[in-house]
């Protein structure tokens, strides 16, 4: 595999860690971004670039890109993985936290295309790995910002692919089902500090002991390894597909979505919840 120069977005944790050690496995030169610049030593350590950025400032963003265009002369892959989840009922959620959803999970990684693609169109030769889930087709209880912003990922994601194809850049959606990261963590918790004591607080219960049960020890969550060989596949494959949906549960969840009926799909998650 010819090497690759990467930028990898969120790349202090889970997903975005994971997927930056695999690109450095496979021989690519990779390019690490996250807020938190000592959680990325494991990934320096092994041959990454990382740089402390806040993927809502506009400086910084332009900062890395810069970076890595300086260095190097060319950006071949950038991954959009940086993101944050938020969970609970919709009339309870502030309205400036799903807002600031929407900044992280969709106009950061959008402002990160805008920066990268003047020199990929150049190159005539490019490739947008954005992080998505399987919320980016479904949708649950208690979770309808984050599901929002990736069905808003996704949409823009297809209109993106139709738009540089021509320049030959492709653009992937990567589709992860449940996985064991940090991104979880917090899940819990925040379910019963939103939703725990209004008229949704059965509910919000009920689904913080599952994603307790879920993530836990001995969980069937998959480990983000998973994931980040998924999208170093997507990275340096000749002919790539538009989607890859991987890890526990995504294939399952995403094709009852697609063929049950609404009414079905609705009356199968609540139920379980």
């Amino acid at each position: 595999m010819t090497a690759k120069v990467c930028l990898v977005t969120g790349a202090s944790s889970g997903i975005g860690h994971a997927t930056a050690l695999e690109l450095l496995r496979a021989g690519h030169v990779v390019y690490g971004v996250a807020r938190r610049l000592r959680r990325m030593d494991p990934i320096r350590a092994a041959g990454a670039r990382a740089l402390a950025v806040d993927v809502t400032e506009e400086d910084d963003l332009r900062r890395a890109v810069d970076t890595v265009l300086e260095e190097q002369g060319r950006i071949d892959v950038l991954v959009n993985n940086a993101g944050i989840g938020l969970h609970g009922a919709i009339e309870d959620v502030p309205l400036d936290q799903a807002r600031n959803q929407f900044e992280v999970n969709l106009f950061a990684p959008a402002r990160l295309v805008q920066l990268v693609l003047p020199r990929m169109r150049e190159q005539r030769s490019g490739r947008i790995v954005n992080v998505s889930s399987i919320g980016g087709e479904i949708a649950l209880p208690l979770g309808a910002w984050y599901y929002a912003s990736k069905h808003a990922l996704e949409a823009y994601s297809d209109t993106l692919r139709q738009e540089v194809r021509p320049f030959g850049v492709d653009v992937v959606l990567i589709q992860p089902g449940i996985i064991r990261t940090e991104f979880e963590d917090g899940t819990a918790r925040e379910l019963r500090e939103i939703s725990g004591r209004g008229a949704y607080r059965e509910v919000a219960e009920a689904m913080a002991a599952r994603a307790e049960t879920q993530l836990g020890a001995g969980s069937r969550a998959s480990d983000p390894s998973v994931v980040a060989r998924a999208i170093v596949r997507a990275a340096g494959a000749h002919r790539v597909k538009p989607r890859y949906a991987v890890g526990y549960l995504a294939g399952t969840l995403l094709r009852l979505n697609r063929f049950l009926p609404d009414r079905a799909f609705d009356k199968l998650v609540t139920r379980a919840t």
